[in-house]
C-alpha cells in the first residue's frame, strides 16, 4: 500500500471489527485499517479466504485477527464479539460489511429463502451493533459504519430480497444514529455502486456490462474495493 495516503492518528491502536472481512471490499478494509495502525479483527465464514488474506498482508504494527463466525447465528455473533473484546479489546469502530448478492427470481422466493437472505444481508447488522454498543458507551465514543448499496435506489432487478435488505440498512442506520448519538456514537451508511471485486468479475461482469456501468458513472473507470475502503 502506498505511503502517500493519509494517516489518521485517531485510528492508531483502535480496535476495529469488520464483518465479512475475508474477501472483496471487506478484505480491502482490513488491509487499509491495518495500514492505519489499528487493531483489526474480522469475522467471516470463509476460513480459506481469511487465511489467504492474512498471508498477503505485510508485517504491521498490529497483525489482524480472524474469528470464524456464521453471522446468521445470533448466539455465534454474540460469542464472537465477546471473544474479540476479551482477546483484543473493546470495539471502537464497527464496519457492518458482510453480505451476499446471490441472484434470485421474485416469483421463486420462498418464506425460507426470504428469511435466510434477510439474515445474511440485514439482521446481523442489528445484532453485531447491539453487541458492541455497550463497550462504546462505556468508552464514551464509537463509530458504526453500515454498508448498504445503490441497488435499491436505481432500482436494480434480479435480487429483490437483497435489495430489500439494503434499503432496510438505511432505515437501521438512521434510527441508530438518532438513538446512539447522545452516547457520542456515530452511525453512518455507505452505499457503493458497482465495485469490481473478484466475485463480481467471476460471476457477472462481462466486457459489455462493465462498459455500460462505466458509461453511467461520473468517474469513467472501474471502481475497485480499495476505492470504498479508503472512503470508510
Amino acid at each position: 500500500m502506498r505511503e502517500s495516503f493519509a494517516h489518521y492518528p485517531s485510528l492508531r491502536d483502535a480496535v476495529v471489527l469488520i464483518t465479512g472481512g475475508a474477501s472483496g471490499i471487506g478484505a480491502s478494509m482490513v488491509e487499509h485499517f491495518v495500514f492505519q495502525g489499528a487493531r483489526v479483527a474480522f469475522v467471516d465464514v470463509n476460513a480459506e479466504s481469511a487465511a489467504k488474506l492474512l498471508g498477503s498482508i505485510p508485517a504491521a504494527t498490529h497483525t489482524p485477527r480472524f474469528f470464524h463466525c456464521d453471522l446468521t447465528d445470533v448466539a455465534a455473533v454474540r460469542a464472537a464479539v465477546a471473544k474479540v473484546e476479551a482477546e483484543i479489546g473493546p470495539v471502537r469502530v464497527l464496519v457492518n460489511n458482510a453480505a451476499s448478492d446471490d441472484r434470485h427470481s421474485f416469483a421463486e422466493v420462498t418464506p425460507e429463502y426470504w428469511d435466510e437472505r434477510i439474515a445474511v444481508n440485514l439482521r446481523h447488522q442489528f445484532f453485531v451493533s447491539q453487541a458492541v454498543v455497550p463497550g462504546m458507551i462505556r468508552a464514551g465514543c464509537g463509530s458504526i459504519i453500515n454498508m448498504s448499496s445503490i441497488s435499491w435506489m436505481i432500482p436494480a432487478t434480479g435480487l429483490p430480497v437483497y435489495i430489500t435488505a439494503k434499503a432496510g440498512i438505511v432505515g437501521l442506520t438512521r434510527t441508530l444514529a438518532k438513538e446512539l448519538g447522545a452516547s457520542k456514537i456515530r452511525v453512518n451508511c455507505v452505499s457503493p455502486g458497482a465495485i469490481m471485486t473478484e466475485r463480481q468479475r467471476r460471476l457477472w461482469m462481462t466486457p459489455e456490462y462493465i462498459a455500460e456501468i462505466i458509461q453511467r458513472q461520473s468517474l469513467k473507470r472501474e471502481l475497485l474495493p480499495e476505492d470504498v475502503a479508503r472512503l470508510v
